[in-house]
């Protein structure tokens, strides 16, 4: 006998169990879209093709290609801290992953013996 569908066009399945299921990650976060700053920023060419304003010696191509370092840096630090899962799903994750690789072992285990 054939299961049932679980949904048609005109009904919707079910709510998957979400019992024991890491949670799904998401990685379309807006806080993404900062990191083309740092790689697009010095692309821009006329914001540094000019030897004014000296910093120190240094004319602004230098000065500013070394500002880029430092913008490229702070800038992958606050969307990691921005983008990073919680406690709650971490510890999750980490226990679906335990689940799996001892299901995986202990499927192995059978197959060898």
């Amino acid at each position: 006998m054939a299961a049932p569908p679980r949904g048609t066009a005109s009904t919707p399945p079910g709510a998957p169990p979400t019992e024991g299921v890491a949670p799904r990650r998401s990685d379309r976060s807006p806080w993404n879209w900062l990191l083309l700053v740092p790689i697009v920023l010095p692309l821009i060419v006329p914001l540094y093709n000019a030897t004014d304003p000296l910093l120190g010696s240094w004319p602004r191509f230098y000065w500013l290609q070394l500002a880029f370092v430092p913008l490229g840096v702070i800038t992958t630090a606050l969307v990691y801290r921005m983008t990073r899962r919680s406690e709650g799903e971490r510890r999750a994750a980490q226990d679906a992953i335990a689940r799996d690789t001892s299901a995986r072992d202990a499927s192995a285990r059978d197959r060898e013996r």
